[in-house]
């Protein structure tokens, strides 16, 4: 272990692991002790396995054109129940006020006549629609999945980065990393309380089904995906499967009469539910993009007419606007009456000339973000830039100050990370991902880990090449913890010799939507698309497109 820890740099940035004398953290204890037992050579041969697992399987991500699996590092991130506790409050509070303040956009207006958020801030917004005005979902739910990215700064403090309301992606990551790395580690799952997060497509299921129109006691769900060229589109596949659902495309829908069906071997079944997976622009080519080849007409005029829920609900992207996220705190306070128990990231809004002049003054000593960007596109981090990225910079700002955003740069926590035989420090954010069934919101416990892999880099997302962890977080003693996985043969062969012990029992194979309590692992490989025979460019083009701001 000493070896793999050569060259560490304790205490450049808050380290979860280690402290800045380099001694394991409380937390962390367990870990550092399997790490040192099993050595550098059994680790890479572990992490190389875990990569032939999710290629095998089909979870995979397209990075620069590349299908490459999903980068899982072997060493896991700890989360104790206590700090928990927080993360899963702080994000219940602010999905609930952004769910009023859609409600509100969409409808009333009261917050433009409180003067909490100008109106002009919201209409300027690309993400806002004007469609979408006066459709309200019949349980009053506009966000039925978030996933609300967090980064731990300088003093280990839990932040909220960004907000994600449309169409938010890296679920899928989050239980397929647990069961890989459950199969590969079982001994070190059995010393840690580890909360189970197979639940998810159960939990969705239960808040697409309460999204149902009045009246509709057993709802026709489906996962509507803009097609096999999506990067994410392995977890449009695992989750229609995991629930029970159909996975379609927009040209297998149909409205008629503002009902929306689909076609069946039966003839045509009205479709309730939509999970969709497909950008607003493209959602509904009646409506947005004439030129929309993975939409289908006519569902917008569905929803209003509330023949069917859109989940999530379209519009919901101005709310993820950088902009409107420097406002979130006073909606929390407005709506809730509350304090936020997560803050923000200190942030500048380029709205007055003197804060337009200050930024620009110090660009080199700041973030600057597009209100706008997604996967970590268009992100400059001045003390990282170069002096003709400042200047295009300063130039895009003075063209257009409402589409940026300046933020101080914070250093972001670091775990260690397999890079080769050693463990280096990486940077890493949390995704959160929460479900509201109207009802009560409920943050799946643990979330993604992203990975900023090249050295000092702060950019983690996957389509930056960014690499992800599985997230443990720990139980109290009284809570549900994950069971302990069955190892492959496969990982039986790499374990020989390493000191790990295999476990008494393979997983069950599952069968049909699990319940709230049960585990997914076991299921069968992703399906592997059929032969579509030649391409087309136009639609697979679309697919590609259709990131979302919430890709991961």
């Amino acid at each position: 272990m000493t070896d793999m820890l050569a060259g560490y740099r304790f205490g450049a940035a808050w380290d979860e692991v280690y402290t800045s004398g380099g001694a394991p953290r409380p937390t962390y204890g367990g870990l550092h002790e399997a790490l040192t037992a099993a050595g550098p050579e059994v680790l890479s041969n572990l992490a190389a396995f875990l990569g032939t697992v999710f290629r095998d399987q089909g979870i995979t991500f397209d990075h620069e054109g590349v299908e490459r699996p999903f980068p899982l590092d072997i060493v896991p991130r700890i989360i104790t129940a206590a700090e928990w506790d927080a993360v899963e409050r702080g994000v219940a509070q602010r999905v609930r006020a952004l769910e009023a303040f859609l409600d509100d956009v969409y409808g009333s207006g009261l917050v433009f006549r409180d003067g909490v958020v100008p109106r002009q801030v919201v209409v300027s917004s690309q993400h806002f629609h004007r469609q979408a005005f006066g459709i309200r979902p019949p349980n009053g739910v506009r966000v039925h999945v978030s996933g609300i990215d967090l980064v731990r700064d300088e003093q280990g403090e839990f932040r909220v980065l960004e907000d994600n309301l449309r169409t938010p992606s890296g679920v899928s990551y989050v239980v397929e990393n647990r069961r890989a790395l459950a199969r590969v580690l079982p001994d070190l799952f059995a010393g840690h309380l580890v909360r189970p997060v197979a639940g998810y497509p159960a939990r969705l299921l239960a808040a697409l089904r309460a999204a149902a129109p009045p009246g509709v006691e057993d709802p026709t769900i489906v996962v509507l995906t803009p097609g096999v060229y999506n990067a994410a589109y392995s977890e449009h596949t695992l989750l229609a499967r995991q629930m029970g659902v159909q996975l379609v495309e927009g040209r297998d829908l149909s409205v008629v009469g503002n009902e929306v069906r689909i076609r069946t071997t039966r003839g045509h079944q009205r479709v309730d539910v939509i999970y969709r997976r497909v950008d607003d622009d493209f959602l509904d080519p009646v409506q947005f993009r004439a030129d929309s080849m993975v939409g289908s007409p006519g569902l917008l005029n569905a929803a209003r007419a509330g023949n069917v829920t859109l989940a999530n609900a379209v519009g919901n992207g101005v709310a993820d606007d950088k902009l409107i996220y420097t406002y979130v705190p006073d909606l929390i306070r407005y709506y809730l009456s509350e304090e936020p128990v997560l803050r923000n990231v200190e942030t500048w809004r380029l709205d007055t000339p003197e804060n337009i002049a200050q930024v620009l003054s110090n660009l080199g000593d700041l973030v600057l973000k597009p209100v706008d960007g997604s996967g970590g596109k268009g992100i400059v981090i001045g003390p990282q830039a170069t002096d003709d990225e400042l200047a295009a910079l300063r130039a895009a700002v003075e063209a257009n100050p409402r589409g940026y955003v300046a933020q101080r740069p914070v250093r972001l926590s670091t775990v260690p990370t397999l890079i080769g035989d050693q463990l280096a420090p990486r940077h890493v954010d949390l995704r959160p991902f929460a479900v509201n069934d109207g009802r009560e919101v409920w943050v799946l416990p643990g979330g993604l880990t992203r990975v900023a892999l090249p050295e000092g880099s702060l950019i983690v997302n996957s389509s930056q090449g960014g690499g992800s962890k599985d997230t443990w977080v720990l139980a109290s003693p009284a809570g549900p913890a994950e069971p302990v996985a069955g190892a492959t043969s496969e990982t039986s062969a790499v374990l020989a010799g390493s000191g790990l012990t295999e476990p008494e029992a393979d997983l069950p194979a599952g069968a049909g939507a699990p319940g709230l309590g049960d585990h997914v692992d076991g299921r069968r490989p992703l399906a592997v698309p059929p032969d579509l025979g030649p391409s087309e460019p136009p639609r697979e083009q679309q697919q590609q497109q259709q990131q979302g701001r919430g890709a991961c």
